[in-house]
């Protein structure tokens, strides 16, 4: 594959540091919590790919209709000659907006799975031989520096995963985007939006037990990678809508007294009966919201689109004070309507 490249900005003992940094920390506190990265080993990542074939999980599908209706539209406002993709995994849904793009140059897939951007480059080259990759294996939670590529870029983050992030983060996650941004580059965001409270709550503990495994596989992968003796049937999911904070939390709570000993932290933990460890928040937007976030990052709004039902939206913004003759320059050309709030999220 002559046209693929990767850069690698992580060390190969960056994911054991950090995953033996985030469980001291996460269950030694009170209220126990472990962050949402880990759910998504290889098993986790089945799991979830069958979580978006549910019923009950409509964002994935929701998001890929937008992307199906608007893909020549977000290509021609955004005139990109380089499409970078944070947390790109499969790159499947990006596929549309690649297709979309006949003046594409090169496409920069940012993952910290080596595996992952391999085989998406492989499928993508084999589909656009005349498309330039160029993958960085970095962890887009932190500033990063992205390759010299041709511009306009429009940096693109799906699947609502923005919403996995607490406020104070996406406030520095948005900086970091901005700061990556040169005058005539966008950001492509998606965000779930909120909605009726038993829709959510199906979306994220759905009736065949699917997203209950997912969310268990967080033990597993502590068992295996630390040496830790959870046992799965000690605990069970719980998924529950914060109204004040407008996010959907998920939970493991502990069935009865458990004490649990993992070995490569010489560490001993006590769960009470019902104790909990939080392991994601999915929060939900609004427009109004979306745009006040953006904003304060120095991003301007400049559309808005959702799919059919208004369940999902997909903001494209640009640098405070930067546009082109591409721009709308106010929140228009919606999927359905520019006022049409309600925001987002994903698992």
């Amino acid at each position: 594959m002559n046209d693929f490249r990767v850069t690698r900005t992580l060390d190969e003992h960056a994911a054991d540091a950090a995953l033996r940094t985030d469980v001291l920390h996460g269950l030694t506190r009170s209220p126990k919590t472990l962050p949402p990265k880990w759910l998504y080993d290889a098993r986790g990542s089945e799991l979830f790919e069958e979580i978006t074939r549910l019923p009950e999980y409509y964002p994935t599908r929701a998001e890929r209709e937008i992307l199906l209706e608007r893909a020549q539209e977000i290509a021609s406002v955004s005139g990109a000659r380089t499409l970078v993709e944070l947390g790109s995994g499969s790159s499947e849904k990006t596929r549309h907006l690649i297709e979309a793009m006949p003046a594409l140059d090169t496409y920069v897939p940012v993952d910290v799975s080596e595996s992952a951007l391999t085989g998406a480059a492989e499928a993508l080259l084999a589909e656009h031989p005349g498309l330039r990759v160029h993958a960085l294996l970095a962890d887009f939670t932190r500033p990063m520096r992205l390759p010299d590529t041709p511009g306009p870029r429009l940096v693109v983050f799906l699947g609502g995963t923005i919403g996995n992030l607490l406020p104070a983060e996406r406030a520095v996650f948005l900086a970091d985007v901005r700061a990556m941004l040169s005058p005539g580059d966008a950001l492509l965001m998606g965000t779930d939006l909120v909605k009726d409270e038993a829709v959510l709550v199906a979306a994220y503990d759905d009736a065949q037990g699917v997203t209950a495994e997912f969310d268990k596989n967080v033990l597993n992968v502590i068992d295996r990678e630390l040496g830790a003796d959870f046992h799965t049937a000690d605990f069970s999911h719980v998924a529950v809508w914060n109204r004040e904070h407008e996010w959907i939390e998920m939970r493991l709570r502990a069935r009865e007294q458990v004490v649990v000993k993992i070995r490569a932290l010489d560490l001993e933990v006590r769960f009470e009966a019902g104790e909990e460890i939080l392991t994601e928040i999915s929060a939900k937007f609004r427009q109004e919201g979306v745009q006040k976030e953006l904003a304060a990052a120095g991003l301007d709004l400049t559309h808005w689109w959702t799919d059919a039902a208004g369940r999902f939206a997909l903001s494209l913004s640009v640098a405070d004070g930067i546009g082109t003759d591409g721009w709308a320059g106010t929140p228009g050309s919606t999927g359905r309507a520019a006022g049409s709030g309600a925001p987002h999220t994903a698992a």
